[in-house]
């Protein structure tokens, strides 16, 4: 039986639908009916799901990472074999610093000491590449070296880094490990909310860009991944989920051709930012989150490349083109 924290998330809920199309049984964690309704619907949209595989292979349980009781309910209740810690906080906001740290670092602590306690077979922690550092011999970013607590980046990057922290802790008292490191994963659905607005905002025509290069993902590879990862013998590794390195600008007019629209044609600057910036301390007056910041200016600007050489050697994995991936979005999006 598969453990899947964060499934009615964006990675949580492709993952779901993926599992419960090979014939896997999974607990899917959620917080709220709404979310769950909505994760039903996108998983609805694979092919090969009918209403009868969604009721045979998915028990929803309604938890929380922090809810010690609950959790423990789950273990002992269940015969959890296989666990995807997919469940995590985002935010830039500086007020959130102190519920990031405890649900992402916290959250997974509690998970791995139940994986550790009920004799879990093997745990995939979904981290980022944000908690990977540069080697400066090296032209791309590898599995190498990750950041430090210490080193000047955002909120976010700690909490994950420190999430991964506990993953590698339960690994060292005898948990089979898996990390992965995606980068940007792009995918159909959930287009109001991280990756899925660059999806939605480009398609419709957004005239601004930043001049920025990261790594980009297709969710189905992501879920692919992960999921040979886990049957293999492979343990105790991380491994980065990148299919290609793209500019933002290229990205978004890709985007825009696909569905007809205007590709932008307006750098955003970082002065533009720091106006922002000042103006979203102002609104921290009228008790309202401040989601800009001066590092997560720095990292908009900054760019970065990514080796995916260790999991296509590992498992000898082959990644989709980003063209590919674009166009099964837009076969299975309504916009």
């Amino acid at each position: 039986m598969n453990l899947i924290t964060g499934a009615t998330g964006f990675l949580g809920t492709h993952l779901t639908a993926h599992l419960v199309g090979l014939g896997e049984n999974c607990i899917c964690f959620y917080r709220t009916e709404t979310k769950r309704d909505y994760a039903l619907k996108i998983i609805k949209t694979y092919s090969e799901i009918t209403d009868l595989l969604i009721e045979q292979n998915i028990k929803w349980v309604k938890a929380d990472l922090l809810d010690i009781p609950k959790l423990n309910h789950v273990f002992s209740t269940y015969e959890v074999t296989q666990v995807y810690h997919c469940a995590g906080m985002i935010s830039n906001a500086p007020s959130d610093y102190k519920k990031l740290r405890k649900v992402n670092i916290e959250g997974t602590a509690n998970i791995i000491n139940f994986s550790l306690k009920y004799h879990v077979q093997k745990f995939c922690h979904v981290s980022s590449i944000a908690t990977l550092s540069k080697n400066p011999e090296l032209s791309l970013i590898d599995e190498q070296i990750t950041i430090s607590e210490h080193d000047k980046t955002n909120a976010y990057a700690i909490a994950k880094y420190g999430a991964e922290r506990e993953a590698w802790r339960g690994s060292q008292e005898g948990l089979n490990l898996i990390i992965v490191n995606p980068g940007v994963i792009l995918g159909h659905g959930f287009y109001n909310q991280g990756s899925g607005e660059i999806i939605n905002k480009y398609a419709k025509g957004f005239q601004f860009y930043f001049n920025k290069t990261t790594g980009f993902v297709g969710v189905y590879d992501c879920c692919k991944a992960m999921h040979l990862l886990m049957q293999s013998s492979l343990k105790n590794e991380r491994y980065i989920l990148v299919a290609e390195n793209l500019n933002f600008k290229i990205l978004a007019a890709k985007i825009a051709t696909l569905f007809s629209a205007k590709p932008p044609r307006i750098k955003i600057k970082k002065w533009m930012l720091f106006i922002f910036w000042l103006f979203s301390l102002l609104t921290t007056l009228l008790g309202k989150k401040r989601q800009m910041t001066k590092d997560l200016i720095t990292s908009l600007f900054e760019s970065d490349a990514y080796s995916n050489d260790k999991i296509k050697t590992a498992i000898q994995f082959e990644f989709q083109t980003i063209d590919v991936v674009l166009k099964q979005i837009k076969e299975n999006s309504n916009f």
